[in-house]
């Protein structure tokens, strides 16, 4: 039996197993859009959609993977990216992958998209590299392919798609509309989002999407409608972060706001909630909190989403079950005004455990008119506080005129959540420092036309806690695979002086003025050391690096 042909068998079966147990549309979780239009539509939905519960770690996706993306009567991961069989709950092998890439925005951890459970899925480690962050587009099959899986392909775009991108990355037609409905999702729920590539979309509300870009993702969207799949995924999405993809549930909203209904209103349909009944549309019941792994000690936090509409009092919130003096409630009332509002509320419930193991609660809503109560699932994981090692720096490989992959390892024992990459870009004379997120133990430096040469180093994460810094790689241009010198010296500046950026500790830092007088040294100066000297040029110079190096200082 193929890969292929066990896929579609078993998107049958979960059809089959789930046609008549398949949760039906809230409509009233959509009564605001209705009676709506083009722009004010789309950004009624940014509304409704945007505030969400964020899950609490980034690390913990692979276990909300397990609950969203694992096929049904199987333990084997649903990779929209790959045939290759892998199966839950080892996650070895895959990546937690930002379908709409993370790099658009500009790469920030700290806004909601970074951990939108809407546009993130498991993928195979090799597909996932080579679909890089290319636009979603047609592969033209008569040029270059640069990657085919059989379910992934990345290659030059056909005419007219790609936004000025070199390649593009065309998934396998079973999956076209569920990515197109992803991005429906992505362009209206951070529609204000500042991009920073604009492939496929434009710095706007509306309609953000690029005209190849609707053109495409229509397409898509036609071809392949919404399968079982994408209606359970959409559930499951629901019950751990309070909200969800509309174009799932409402497939002619996208028609609507880019597509042959523009200019038409819109209906969710007639079974709205009449005024007046109190309605708590989130948090819903038996959904879970999931803090993930928390170093003893340590704290973390995550706020739930209240919103709801003619609550008739404020409601009620406590803890009960289990471990409670772990978890804490940042109040015992919620006001009812504040839910009933447009923008809903927040609760910040904290999680401080002080022995390891695993730990859970239960948080208990109730009141506001509402007949009964609702009850959510507390849960963290309390591990030691990590131990850990500075990594080891490689050489770089696949260097090219404009970028290169930087490479590390730490020892087989250690774990890390992920990696700090500290980039030093040298140009005529001055240098820049900039650090960067890694989920794996390499990185692909784009613009590397951009400066003289580089040097990078990095530190792993575990837990919150950074190792120590790694050694520093110099990287060249002119076809040179990677350059690692015995004691290579470099400064970067920072405000009011410089820093030492060194692969090894340098002695007799010395700084001179432009006269040559002794302004400072020190007698040890390893990786990291930070100098303070008044504004002015001087030159500095080390017992392993004779040649002065000038520096400017601001």
């Amino acid at each position: 039996m193929t890969l292929r042909y066990l896929r579609t068998t078993l998107l049958s079966l979960v059809t089959l197993l789930t046609i008549t147990s398949s949760a039906e549309v809230p409509v009233q979780y959509y009564k605001s859009l209705k009676g709506l239009k083009d722009a004010e539509l789309k950004t009624a939905i940014f509304k409704l959609v945007r505030n969400f519960t964020e899950i609490s770690s980034y690390n913990a996706l692979p276990q909300y993977f397990q609950r969203t993306d694992v096929y049904p009567e199987s333990n084997r991961w649903w990779d929209m990216y790959s045939n290759i069989p892998l199966y839950a709950p080892s996650f070895k092998g895959l990546n937690r992958e930002h379908s709409f890439p993370k790099s658009w925005w500009g790469g920030l951890t700290d806004i909601p998209a970074y951990v939108d459970l809407n546009h993130l899925y498991p993928s195979e480690m090799a597909a996932n590299t080579a679909k890089s962050n290319f636009p979603l587009g047609v592969v033209d099959r008569s040029s270059k392919i640069d990657f085919d899986n059989g379910v992934t392909t990345v290659g030059y775009p056909v005419a007219g798609q790609g936004g000025g991108a070199r390649y593009v990355f065309e998934p396998d037609n079973e999956y076209k509309g569920d990515f197109a409905r992803t991005y429906f999702y992505m362009v209206t729920a951070y529609q204000d989002q500042t991009w920073k590539y604009k492939f496929m979309v434009s710095q706007n509300t509306y309609p953000t999407l690029n005209p190849w870009s609707v053109e495409l993702l229509l397409k898509w969207h036609r071809e392949d409608p919404v399968s079982e799949k994408e209606r359970l995924r959409n559930d499951a999405v629901y019950l751990i972060q309070n909200n969800r993809n509309p174009f799932i549930d409402y497939p002619d909203l996208a028609e609507h706001l880019w597509g042959t209904k523009k200019g038409q209103t819109f209906d969710p349909g007639a079974s709205i909630t009449p005024v007046g009944d109190p309605n708590l549309i989130t948090p819903v019941q038996d959904m879970d909190l999931d803090f993930g792994d928390v170093a003893v000690g340590s704290s973390t936090t995550s706020k739930l989403f209240f919103k709801g509409e003619y609550l008739t009092s404020d409601l009620k919130v406590r803890i009960y079950n289990g471990d409670t003096e772990y978890f804490k409630l940042s109040q015992s009332t919620i006001d009812k005004t504040l839910v009933n509002s447009n923008d809903g509320t927040w609760l910040t419930v904290t999680y401080t455990p002080a022995i390891v193991g695993t730990h859970t609660s239960r948080l208990l809503i109730s009141g506001g008119g509402v007949s009964g109560s609702r009850g959510l699932e507390l849960r963290g994981n309390c591990l030691p506080v990590p131990t850990l090692s500075a990594p080891t720096a490689t050489n770089p490989s696949d260097i090219t005129e404009d970028s290169y992959v930087a490479n590390w390892s730490i020892p087989e024992n250690e774990v890390a959540d992920y990696y700090i990459v500290t980039r030093t870009r040298y140009t005529s004379g001055n240098a820049s420092t900039e650090e960067i997120l890694a989920e794996e133990n390499s990185l692909t430096i784009s613009d590397f036309n951009a400066s003289d040469r580089e040097a990078y180093s990095v530190q792993s994460v575990r837990l919150g806690y950074r190792s120590p810094m790694s050694n520093v790689v110099f990287v060249e241009h002119g076809g040179v695979s990677g350059i690692i010198s015995d004691h290579p010296l470099a400064i970067a500046n920072i405000d009011g002086g410089f820093r030492v950026i060194a692969s090894d500790t340098h002695t007799g830092l010395n700084v001179y003025d432009l006269s040559g007088r002794l302004i400072t040294g020190v007698a040890q100066a390893p990786h990291g050391t930070e100098i303070y000297i008044p504004v002015g040029v001087y030159f500095i110079t080390t017992d392993q690096h004779h040649t002065p190096i000038k520096v400017m200082v601001y």
